[in-house]
């Protein structure tokens, strides 16, 4: 179909000027100033601070104390970022990341970790997030179909009541098979950093697949299907996880025999 062309070369010439590889080596697409998405970031964080309430300084301090037990494996550039994390009082299990190394986690995720080892999972994770570039590759694979999808438009005569439909349809293309499944990869990706992560700073990694099963368990269902979703399913995430737990015993052993025995205590 001719009018796919313009999309092929915005395409092309964007992987051109951005390429990058994440720390699973995977290629990205990466348009934006990381400088300009920290200052971002830690905008938001500043925000959401005032807007939503934080929790206790004793569940500050335990989340901080695992915080600070991953960020010491990260290598010197990563390590040296402004990383803060907060707890936030809601009853949601979830935790966010914001470039920049700005992250929060729900008093509500507390409740379903129940050690320092599963929450070092989902803090890995976030960390995974951040020096993966996700926010930025995310936006600029956006920025780039927003842009293709102006080029159809406007060069192939698609501003008819029929064209406007079909490029209705070709948006939903463009949300199902391309922004969704970068989302489930990026939380993938994630997982994985997370796992190792989690893994060289001493904490268990096979408790990571504990938090997930836990999640499972609390879960009221009504979960979309795995491939409308912005996450894999619980089940495609502990499979995951599984895969690559060889792998991180092998770190944490290491870890561990050299010393890293991380000691948070719950509040």
């Amino acid at each position: 179909m001719h009018w796919l062309r313009p999309l092929a070369i915005t395409a092309l010439c964007a992987s051109i000027a951005a390429c990058a590889t994440s720390p699973t080596g995977r290629s990205q697409l990466l348009l934006l100033s990381n400088d300009q998405l920290n200052q971002m970031g830690q905008q938001a964080f500043a925000q959401y601070q005032q807007d939503v309430p934080t929790a206790d300084q004793a569940s500050h301090r335990y989340v901080q104390c695992i915080t600070n037990a991953i960020v010491d494996v990260l290598p010197a550039e990563q390590r040296d970022l402004d990383w803060q994390i907060r707890v936030f009082e809601s009853e949601q299990p979830n935790a966010f990341a914001l470039p920049g190394g700005y992250m929060g986690v729900n008093t509500g995720m507390l409740n379903i970790a129940t050690n320092q080892n599963q929450l070092a999972s989902v803090v890995g994770h976030e960390i995974g997030h951040v020096i993966a570039n996700h926010a930025n590759e995310r936006a600029s694979t956006q920025s780039a179909t927003s842009l293709g999808l102006s080029v159809i438009s406007s060069t192939s005569g698609m501003q008819t009541p029929g064209g406007q439909q079909l490029m209705g349809v070709l948006g939903m293309g463009a949300e199902y098979g391309i922004a969704l499944p970068f989302s489930r990869r990026h939380e993938s990706e994630a997982d994985v950093i997370g796992l190792q992560l989690m893994a060289q700073a001493g904490f268990d990694p096979r408790e990571s697949v504990t938090l997930w099963e836990n999640m499972q368990a609390a879960s009221s269902g009504g979960a979309p299907p795995a491939w409308m979703s912005t996450h894999p399913s619980q089940g495609q995430r502990i499979q995951g996880l599984q895969a690559n737990m060889d792998q991180a015993l092998a770190s944490y052993e290491q870890a561990r025999n050299s010393g890293r025995t991380p000691n948070c205590p719950r509040p």
